[in-house]
């Protein structure tokens, strides 16, 4: 009954519709990160000599780690993935300059840059896929009413690289209705895919994006140091009371 439940309980699942858009929109993202990074670099790299590229440099590098950081929260909000912080740092009361340097020491940085340009081949993936199994399933369940209203004979093809060859010829009701209960559990079957492939990408995102160096430890202030010191100290001896006359001489007697 639970095996049940969960597959067919995915559609009513709002993660599910957040993975699909989180998948939808890695396309688009991805071509404008591809463009906008390879873009910059090209222009900037080339042009240092006369240093306007190392202004556009740092602007796409300020670019980028807002995109890593608008990323970062994107798989957080859609994929419900838990990701660390970018930096581990307290960057507080810091200058620009030192900010700068902290951002080109931070691997996250550089992790991000390779996130964004991986962006691109895995949108196209992830937009194929969606795209794919959304129509084919959508085609299936309605092939009764395209069947009855619209044309009685539905070919479902196949590109083989030269022509598209049919695969499957509906041309009766019958037919067309079994289509339709194939294309309700490929719907189900979609929606699971969707969800293992944003899993991944959750993961791929929190490998990538989050910064798992352990924080420095903590300040302690000098006055609880002060009072753990005096409490773990040893506790000095009591002095020996002394007697209020001088010892006398033990070899004498009181009778002398």
């Amino acid at each position: 009954m639970d095996a049940f439940e969960k597959f067919f309980g995915v559609v009513a699942r709002g993660r599910t519709y957040s993975n699909t858009l989180y998948l939808l929109l890695s396309f688009p993202l991805g071509i404008f990160y591809f463009v906008f990074l390879v873009t910059g670099l090209a222009l900037g790299i080339p042009l240092l000599i006369l240093w306007v590229g190392l202004i556009i440099l740092v602007a796409v590098f300020a670019a980028w780690y807002g995109l890593v950081a608008f990323e970062r929260q994107m798989a957080i909000g859609l994929l419900g993935e838990d990701i660390p912080p970018m930096t581990r740092q307290d960057l507080s009361g810091k200058n620009l300059w030192q900010k700068f340097t902290a951002a080109l020491a931070n691997p996250v940085t550089w992790k991000g840059l390779v996130f964004l340009f991986a962006k691109f081949p895995l949108g196209i993936l992830s937009f194929v896929v969606v795209v794919t199994f959304v129509s084919l399933s959508a085609a299936l369940i309605a092939a009764p009413v395209y069947y009855r209203y619209f044309n009685p004979q539905i070919e479902l093809v196949s590109w083989n690289g030269l022509l598209w060859n049919p695969v499957w010829v509906i041309d009766t009701l019958p037919e067309a209705v079994t289509a339709c209960l194939i294309g309700v559990v490929l719907m189900f079957v979609s929606l699971h895919i969707f969800n293992g492939l944003a899993w991944v990408s959750g993961k791929f995102a929190r490998v990538m994006l989050g910064n798992f160096s352990a924080p420095a430890a903590a300040a302690v202030p000098a006055g609880v140091v002060s009072a753990v010191d005096a409490y773990m100290a040893p506790v000095a001896p009591a002095p020996t009371e002394l007697p209020a006359h001088p010892l006398e001489d033990p070899s004498k007697s009181d009778l002398e």
